[in-house]
């Protein structure tokens, strides 16, 4: 792994309330249409990725002299939020504080991240994201898992399919 001058990061994005829509086919398609739209105006690199159903996380390398990954998160949920509002907005969820930054009920208002800082860093963070379904009890094997990036992974040989298996 070579670190970009532009930054390779882990990030954890929530749902409100912990809501479990994320592995909704229609979200799931919004928000990969949401991520390939903004990567053709503010390219980045998707390096892993996990999908579960009130979180994600994922690592993403941006390219050199760009460290704006906020504005890619905030033009990638507002996507999402606008493409699903019909289905998934909650009227009573609207708080004054949102109503007021002009929030959705799909998102938390922040995301966690986290720069990778080295090679032994960025591996940790790989083998996190992708444990994590295991971790939350979806399955018994991170193998099982279909909303993951460690399938290609297994394919390209970096991971085992039996990986993390005790």
């Amino acid at each position: 792994m070579r670190l970009s001058q532009g930054g390779t990061y882990f990030f954890t994005v929530v749902t409100y309330r912990r809501q479990s829509i994320l592995c909704d086919e229609f979200v799931r398609d919004t928000l990969r249409g949401a991520i390939e739209s903004v990567r053709c105006s503010r390219p980045f690199v998707i390096d892993a990725w996990v999908l579960l159903p009130d979180h994600l996380h994922c690592i993403w390398t941006l390219p050199e002299g760009d460290v704006d990954f906020s504005t890619r998160w905030m033009m990638i949920k507002r996507k999402v939020s606008l493409a699903c509002k019909a289905s998934y907005f909650r009227n009573d969820w609207i708080t004054p504080s949102k109503q007021r930054h002009r929030e959705s009920t799909i998102w938390q208002r922040r995301f966690w991240e986290h720069q990778i800082r080295d090679d032994a860093d960025y591996s940790r963070h790989m083998d996190y994201l992708h444990f994590n379904p295991v971790k939350h009890r979806l399955v018994d094997r991170v193998l099982d898992w279909p909303y993951s990036s460690f399938h290609r992974y297994v394919k390209n040989g970096t991971y085992s399919h039996d990986w993390a298996i005790a």
